[in-house]
């Protein structure tokens, strides 16, 4: 079981996020602090199984102040053994903490941070609409390190409008000789409801496979030959620093989600939480949840699932999710796009870089 807390609020909307968030606004973030460990206080202890790790996101957890944070983790620890927890992961924008709120972070039982820089290219974070500057980003990872933070993570975004492959180059550059234990990077999609994807649709940006491929394979060589183990298609990690949530969510455990928009999968039913703070905050302190519906997810569907994220994931598949598809399955080994081990398909390289239309051919 893992335990996912969304908090909603930005500094700044980046104009290609699809996640639920938005400025503090109108919503006092005291009282969806009070509101998230009510929903915790209400949920957590029906479970029959007990979470194993606790990941903070959003939004932007980082830019709570102190008090709102001791607050939530204190509201949390009622609910919580976090001695018991794998592992307890904060996302976090470089401009919003400085070594004080850093150590805090640590004080609180944070183990994992998970840093949001994207970019180490000036003009790059300029049209992701970031806060930082590059500098800003490297010295967040010192700080994190300076405060005795056990694993840190860099977030990165490929094939973003204007990026150049050397610019990604640089990026990689930087990103490896601050030594994280942990890097992510994704490969910018055009989610509907934001800016970008209006822009896309305008033609004033675009999107082009050969160019993904070249900036995922430049990823892979150079983060592979610093160390990296590439265990997930976006993930690479060096040893002991695998994000065990996310592993997590790729193998099928159940997850229970708090916070507004946040979606559950307990025992195949899925259900979600109001996407609006301020009739959240309403809905938990009247009822102590915001659940605005659910549904069972029959085989096929949880199968589909299965496949989709399992082929992400360095182990690969069980055959027998897909024995139906057999002349697919020859045709992605001789083409240099799977390997057959032990019963599991496991993308190649080349393989890993298609991951997406490869799940849609064996589904």
């Amino acid at each position: 079981m893992l335990a996912y807390l969304h908090i909603p609020f930005c500094h700044r909307v980046c104009p290609y996020c699809s996640f639920y968030k938005h400025t503090p606004g109108s919503t006092p973030i005291g009282a969806f602090v009070d509101a998230l460990g009510k929903e915790a206080a209400h949920r957590l202890p029906g479970l029959t199984e007990k979470p194993r790790t606790l990941y903070l996101g959003g939004g932007t957890p980082s830019m709570l102040s102190p008090t709102h944070l001791e607050r939530l983790f204190g509201a949390l620890r009622a609910q919580l053994d976090f001695t018991a927890l794998d592992e307890v992961t904060m996302e976090a924008n470089p401009a919003t903490f400085d070594l004080t709120k850093a150590r805090l972070f640590r004080e609180l039982g944070v183990t994992r941070v998970s840093l949001g820089i994207q970019s180490f290219t000036p003009h790059v974070l300029k049209t992701l609409g970031r806060e930082h500057d590059p500098d800003q980003a490297a010295e967040a990872v010192t700080i994190l390190r300076e405060a005795g933070m056990p694993s840190v993570n860099i977030d990165l975004m490929f094939s973003i409008p204007g990026q150049s492959i050397d610019d990604w180059r640089a990026t990689l550059e930087r990103t490896i000789s601050l030594l994280p234990d942990h890097v992510s990077a994704y490969n910018l999609t055009y989610e509907e409801d934001t800016a970008f994807f209006e822009s896309l649709k305008r033609g004033d940006m675009d999107a082009d496979e050969d160019r993904d491929a070249s900036f995922f394979h430049l990823a892979h060589r150079l983060l592979t030959e610093a160390g990296y183990d590439h265990y997930e298609t976006s993930n690479y990690a060096r040893p002991g620093h695998h994000s065990s949530h996310n592993r997590g969510y790729w193998q099928g455990e159940d997850y229970i989600g708090l916070g507004p928009s946040a979606v559950s999968t307990i025992e195949r039913v899925r259900s979600q939480n109001i996407a609006d703070t301020a009739r959240y905050v309403e809905m938990v302190t009247a009822i102590g949840n915001a659940i605005t519906g659910s549904e069972a997810i029959d085989p096929e569907a949880w199968r589909i699932e299965r496949i989709a994220l399992g082929l992400r994931t360095r182990e690969g598949i069980p055959l027998d999710r897909v024995d139906s598809r057999a002349e697919t399955l020859q045709s992605l080994v001789d083409s240099g796009y799977a390997t057959i081990q032990d019963g599991r398909l496991i993308l190649t390289e080349e393989g890993s870089a298609l991951v997406d239309p490869i799940a849609g051919e064996l589904v």
